[in-house]
């Protein structure tokens, strides 16, 4: 089977995934990417039948040649994946044109337009965030007037919070429709501010059918993450992947799946609490979630999240997990006021104390320059079977590391 894996840059998550799509029984792996191969090990490019770099890995034309090329060369392609947000549209635009069996490119519109998605929440009793797709002033206006301020003011098509801002006040709300005007070639996406507990929801779906689930929280929210940039934030994955006072999103996590048309796939939801106890969806990604989630089901459950991805993708198989048999948590690791690291302090002392907790990191290196996304300069996961003594643990990192940036 010749199966084409498509990715802007090779960063360390995605150099795992095409590992284990190289490394499937059976598979011919091609590579389309923005970025050279030769940045690969040799190891894993001679896995490889076919390669071919494209100027911009999102344009539609040129991953549509990419992509005939490589089968041109290399035989008809069955499978064409991405794990990039950003990438989703235009490759399903190239299955479509191409006749590869996946996500059609409507479905995705489904998930990558925000407006579109909670038009589709609201037709089918998912609770959401009241939202509005601005495509002038007026509307942005007049949206405001029924929900009143803060507000969520984002791109139709955003994706892990970026471009995405709390609007407090109409003077703020005027200076941000003075720099980026709402129009119909570039709507805004505007939603009431929830708040509340947020979570994520990822979810395993095998022909529209939901077959396993895991779910994170988030401590504080990704939003108020990148409005403080010196907050190191946790997410923590709980073993108690059932306790009853989630009835709520193991109801509405799939039927929120089906709304949008998820055949098979990993997703990922990321949903509020609310104050009073209700919940409210937020929006979805059909892809794998980021901030090291994987590897955090992976830690939970001893399984390689990678290779079950590929398989699920590739074969439509899936082994479930049997057992959770641990919690999970990652604190992230996050500087103020610089650009490159200057110092980290505290790790030493970490390790020492719970160093027989940690199962993963990655410690910010002197010279390192200063992380653009939230996930921050670097990160430490720790694991234990209890849910509280994770969370004491986190605590204690984020209380005794400091990143240093100068």
């Amino acid at each position: 089977m010749f199966v084409i894996y498509a990715t802007p840059f090779f960063t360390q998550n995605t150099m795992g995934l095409i590992k284990a799509f190289a490394h499937l029984e059976g598979v011919r792996l091609g590579v389309i990417s923005q970025e050279p191969q030769e940045v690969l090990p040799l190891e894993l490019r001679q896995r490889f039948v076919g390669h071919w770099r494209v100027h911009d890995a999102l344009n539609f034309d040129q991953l549509n040649w990419a992509a005939a090329e490589l089968a041109r060369r290399h035989g008809p392609v069955q499978r064409l994946i991405a794990a990039n947000e950003q990438i989703q549209l235009p490759l399903a635009q190239v299955r479509d044109r191409l006749g590869i069996p996946g996500m059609s490119a409507e479905t995705v519109l489904n998930f990558r337009d925000k407006g579109r998605m909670k038009d589709l929440f609201h037709e089918h009793g998912i609770p959401c965030a009241r939202h509005c797709r601005a495509v002038s002033d007026d509307d942005a206006w007049s949206f405001v007037q029924e929900v009143g301020f803060p507000i969520c003011v984002k791109p139709v098509d955003g994706a892990a919070a970026q471009s995405t801002y709390r609007v407090e006040n109409s003077r703020s709300l005027r200076e941000l429709l003075q720099s980026r005007p709402a129009s119909p070639q570039a709507p805004l996406q505007l939603e009431e501010f929830l708040v509340g507990q947020e979570n994520s929801f990822e979810s395993v779906t095998l022909g529209g059918v939901s077959v396993w689930h895991s779910w994170t929280r988030y401590q504080p929210t990704p939003l108020d993450v990148m409005r403080n940039p010196w907050i190191q934030w946790r997410i923590v994955l709980p073993r108690e992947v059932d306790d009853s006072d989630y009835d709520e999103i193991r109801e509405f996590g799939p039927r929120a799946l089906k709304a949008l048309g998820m055949g098979t796939g990993l997703s990922h939801l990321e949903w509020f609490r609310r104050s009073d106890g209700r919940i409210a969806i937020g929006e979805v990604g059909a892809r794998p979630p980021g901030a090291q989630i994987t590897t955090m089901m992976d830690r939970a459950h001893d399984m390689n999240s990678e290779e079950a991805w590929a398989r699920l993708m590739v074969f439509g198989d899936f082994d479930a997990p049997k057992e959770r048999k641990y919690a999970v948590g990652n604190a992230f690791l996050r500087g103020l006021g610089g650009s490159r690291v200057k110092g980290v302090m505290g790790i030493d002392q970490v390790f020492a104390e719970i160093g027989e907790h940690i199962t993963d990191y990655r410690i910010p290196q002197l010279g390192q320059p200063a992380a653009i996304s939230y996930e921050g300069e670097g990160f430490i996961i720790v694991r234990h079977p209890e849910t509280r003594v994770v969370d004491d643990l986190l605590k204690y990192i984020i209380n005794t590391v400091r990143v240093d940036l100068v």
